[in-house]
């Protein structure tokens, strides 16, 4: 059995709220976006993102038949091919309105996103939007982010946080929704645990959040809304200068 529940906040800084969220028990599918780009192109692509994705999981779900347009991986299972096929649709259509529309030049969206059937999930991002689980008192970060962060902490083992803070590119993104034509998609697949829960946030959350902060909140007795409710305020009250924006899944077998 599966209990979500999803909130988002334009925060106390930003003036729109260029985050999107969708979630569907009946589906299980969970997808959080974090756009970006001018003239609110950041709303349009976030949402375009969403849309496409619960569009073709809503539909591959119902035909089995339907069309894999970037063909099928083989080491994978349908479900991971679902996504995986979902997500890089939305780039498409994400780049193809960039293209087509001055307004939208240059817009992209980060996304984190889990589909779920019985206790298997898959799960991507693509960006700095996370999925997180979090059972037995310990928080683990499950995508990986795709960022100038990252990228240099695995070439430079040794480079301290401090170092990090202070460089001017800590902020920068490698590969996001919409850039381009194409997009590689990670996608990965795993068993949930009775009574595990799944949380995938914008880095308006987990920016100002580190994982002992969150690991705290998530456990405390209260209901799946009521921890949500308590994650995007902490990210606030921490602080947070961007859109923020939480999904919180509970599985029970």
């Amino acid at each position: 059995m599966l209990i979500a529940h999803g909130i988002t906040d334009k925060g106390r800084v930003r003036k729109a709220n260029e985050d999107a969220l969708y979630w569907s028990v009946d589906l299980g599918i969970f997808i959080v976006a974090d756009g970006m780009g001018g003239h609110n192109a950041g709303e349009i692509a976030s949402q375009l993102a969403v849309d496409t994705l619960q569009d073709f999981i809503s539909r591959s779900g119902r035909d089995a038949d339907i069309t894999m347009p970037f063909g099928i991986d083989p080491t994978l299972s349908l479900q991971a091919n679902r996504l995986g096929t979902a997500i890089r649709l939305a780039n498409t259509h994400v780049f193809n309105a960039s293209q087509t529309n001055p307004d939208y030049a240059g817009m992209g969206t980060t996304i984190a996103a889990a589909l779920v059937r019985d206790d298997v999930m898959s799960y991507a991002g693509v960006g700095d939007s996370r999925v997180y689980s979090y059972f037995d008192g310990e928080l683990t970060q499950l995508t990986v982010d795709d960022s100038w962060v990252t990228r240099i902490r695995a070439d430079h083992p040794d480079i301290t946080d401090e170092m990090v803070a202070a460089n001017p590119l800590r902020h920068v993104l490698t590969n996001v929704i919409g850039a381009n034509a194409d997009t590689a998609v990670d996608v990965q697949e795993r068993r949930l645990r009775d009574g595990e829960l799944l949380l995938l946030c914008s880095d308006g959350v987990c920016g100002p959040l580190d994982s002992s902060a969150m690991s705290a909140l998530l456990s405390q007795p209260a209901d799946v809304p009521t921890l949500a409710d308590r994650l995007l305020t902490a990210a606030l009250d921490a602080g947070s200068r961007d859109n923020v924006t939480v999904l919180l899944v509970s599985f029970r077998a």
